[in-house]
């Protein structure tokens, strides 16, 4: 479900459609990962902002963000989890979240992602 935009008076949808404008082959990433987010529980709030959306129930546990023209970063909230492979430091997302995924092809989101997102669900709630 839509929260109110973070963004003055602007639409959810927009800021989002503004978002990917001129990263249009990122948009399948990130409907990707907006549908398998929302699956997790109906108390997952969407949140878009100028330059991210944020996935929140009780605290944000995910924020997807398109950085560059060809990529996708995928902040994640963890309570204790390692930094290793896939799973990075936050690096621009500082400590709005605890590791950063960086995803570039809709098939990044597999099984091993959707694991990490659903235990970043599970600990924010």
């Amino acid at each position: 479900k839509f929260r109110e935009a973070d963004a003055a008076s602007a639409n959810p949808d927009d800021l989002i459609e503004t978002q990917y404008q001129g990263k249009a082959i990122l948009k399948p990433i990130f409907d990707a990962l907006s549908a398998e987010i929302s699956k997790l529980g109906k108390d997952v709030e969407v949140v878009p902002k100028k330059a991210a959306v944020s996935m929140r129930v009780k605290r944000q546990f995910a924020l997807i963000q398109p950085s560059t023209k060809t990529r996708i970063d995928l902040g994640l909230k963890f309570n204790s989890e390692p930094h290793a492979g896939r799973l990075e430091t936050s690096g621009p997302f500082g400590s709005m979240c605890t590791h950063r995924v960086q995803l570039t092809d809709v098939s990044q989101v597999d099984p091993e992602l959707l694991g990490w997102i659903k235990k970043a669900y599970e600990e924010a709630r």
